[in-house]
């Protein structure tokens, strides 16, 4: 069959690919970070740019939010574009008191209570590990460019957790003293990777914290933050 959500040449879509959720992310990234930056992809509003950074070839598409469409868009990259490796970039929620607003988190795994995993492949894995290959990568730049980021398994929620108190799953998690952050993709992705024997990495940048309920991000604190996290992916892509 042929891909029905990503329409575009082959050619158009080159084998590093960065995926923030929001489509307009991308375009933000497109225009800010890239040169020669096209768009190859517009179905659905979920914009794919490709371009240059500093020499190197990638591109940076949406997701849009959520297991089943992250599901879709990284396995037609994977399967049909011949896409090798994915770097999500988005935000999170903290659920440790070491990842605190505004850090940045490398996740080694997810943990998901979802069906995703028994739909795709008839099996009940609720964990899945990130590519320890591009996690060293994205370990050392970090070290080159002085930034700290903080690491550990993440858990992927099939709800907003901001609307629904899922304190009681986090709870029932057998890692749960390990988990950083809760965000709503990642357990997808990661699944995906291992399914299509491709690589996938994400990177979060936390934006709200239990521990931290008074804390207010301004839109300007959050762009930069978000910048930090788009950089150091980035400088990662090109090692």
């Amino acid at each position: 069959m042929e891909p029905v959500h990503i329409v575009t040449e082959k050619e158009n879509i080159a084998p590093i690919v960065l995926l923030p959720g929001d489509p307009l992310r991308a375009k933000y990234i497109a225009e800010k970070f890239l040169t020669d930056a096209i768009l190859v992809n517009t179905i659905r509003n979920m914009f794919a740019y490709t371009g240059y950074y500093k020499g190197k070839r990638i591109t940076v598409m949406g997701s849009g939010m959520g297991m089943p469409s992250m599901g879709i868009y990284s396995y037609e990259l994977y399967k049909f574009y011949d896409v090798e490796k994915i770097i999500r970039i988005g935000s999170a929620g903290s659920v440790h008191p070491n990842a605190k607003i505004l850090d940045v988190v490398l996740s080694t795994g997810s943990y998901s209570n979802s069906s995703f995993d028994d739909t795709l492949l008839k099996r009940d894995e609720s964990f899945v590990k990130s590519s320890e290959t591009l996690n060293q990568i994205i370990i050392d730049t970090a070290k080159d460019m002085n930034i700290e980021i903080k690491m550990g398994p993440t858990f992927t929620s099939d709800v907003f957790d901001v609307y629904v108190d899922i304190s009681e799953i986090i709870d029932a998690c057998p890692i749960k003293d390990e988990l950083q952050c809760v965000e709503m993709e990642g357990f997808a992705l990661m699944h995906i990777a291992k399914y299509c024997n491709k690589e996938a990495a994400m990177l979060a940048t936390i934006v709200d914290s239990k521990y931290q309920p008074d804390v207010v991000v301004s839109p300007e604190d959050r762009e930069t933050s978000l910048d930090k996290m788009i950089t150091l992916a980035l400088e990662s892509i090109i090692k």
